[in-house]
């Protein structure tokens, strides 16, 4: 606790003040370094890059239940193709692939 000014002595109060003093220096320099334009901009960037790095985050996530369901679609189990449903489906992107060649050759001519 500190001590009340009638029993402390000058040495002891210019003590105290040195150290205030010291403090208090080291608080002004604390602020200054925070409000600093190359500090608030830093920390700008820090957070930016962070939220970037949460988004991207959360899209890999995404994408990887969304391949993960499409993958549970075509194989069982095991690991072994379902026929039944990848023969479908690549009947599909062959037709849509010789329209679009068809398309294309039309457009040339």
């Amino acid at each position: 606790m500190a001590e009340t000014s009638d029993t402390r002595t000058p040495a002891q109060i210019e003590a105290d003040i040195r150290r205030r003093r010291e403090a208090l220096a080291e608080t002004l320099d604390e602020i200054g370094v925070r409000v600093h334009p190359k500090t608030i901009v830093g920390d700008a960037k820090a957070k930016v890059v962070s939220n970037i790095d949460h988004t991207l985050g959360r899209a890999y996530v995404q994408a990887n239940r969304v391949v993960s369901d499409v993958k549970a679609k075509f194989v069982d189990d095991e690991g072994a193709p379902r026929l039944e449903r990848v023969v479908p489906a690549a009947l599909l992107v062959v037709g849509v692939v010789g329209l679009l060649a068809v398309g294309t050759r039309r457009r040339r001519r």
